[in-house]
């Protein structure tokens, strides 16, 4: 056997137009992310994971930095509008507490559907540098507004005491991201049935009474 033939071949990337390949490399790294967490993604692994070479990886995007702000631009959108689609999907006539619960059961299914992206959103994925965190934060606030005002509005509309909704956002916001966290990270002791039920039911046992 020849030295030349003994060496493994060179790979050579499938070509396709620039914006398919840039969304390839994007679902590499979302992938890379998910399974190594921030500090391992590299123009190497985002390659080898995509089944490219670094200069595929090079001419799609210039460097690792514009690449994980495309990355980030993406899910933050795939994110934003699944929840807002959530946050937003109450109608006028609906009471607050079928508005919560529903929305709760949609959380889990979205983030259980899209679990690479959501990872990263819940904080599951660690060493996240600072422009994630504070794109993560401000994308919370927003959200944590207009479950304020869908809260106002639901609490005004059932009558009973007036609440501080405010404050209330931030305990919506929470808990249901800890259910996401949860069906992610422990999904045989925590399915969306027993999370769904379990808050239906502190609804209903704190409804007041006719």
């Amino acid at each position: 056997m020849s030295a030349a033939s003994g060496k493994s071949k060179r790979r050579y990337a499938q070509r396709m137009p620039v914006e398919e390949r840039r969304e390839q490399l994007l679902d590499a790294a979302l992938t890379v992310l998910a399974r190594e967490g921030y500090a391992d993604v590299s123009i190497e692994a985002i390659a080898q994971e995509a089944g490219v070479t670094r200069p595929v990886v090079y001419s799609a995007y210039n460097g690792l930095e514009p690449l994980l702000h495309a990355l980030l631009d993406r899910s933050q959108q795939r994110a934003l509008k699944s929840a807002m689609d959530l946050v937003s999907a109450r109608r006028t006539t609906e009471q607050i507490d079928v508005w919560l619960v529903d929305a709760a059961a949609g959380l889990i299914d979205v983030v259980q559907s899209e679990p690479d992206v959501w990872r990263p959103i819940l904080g599951i994925t660690q060493n996240a540098p600072a422009m994630v965190r504070d794109r993560i934060n401000a994308t919370r606030e927003y959200l944590r507004t207009l479950i304020a005002q869908q809260l106002e509005s639901g609490l005004k509309q059932r009558g009973g005491p007036n609440l501080d909704t405010d404050v209330l956002s931030h305990i919506v916001l929470i808990t249901a991201e800890h259910f996401g966290r949860l069906v992610l990270e422990r999904p045989d002791q925590y399915d969306r049935a027993r999370l769904v039920a379990a808050l239906s039911g502190l609804l209903e046992a704190t409804s007041p009474r006719p």
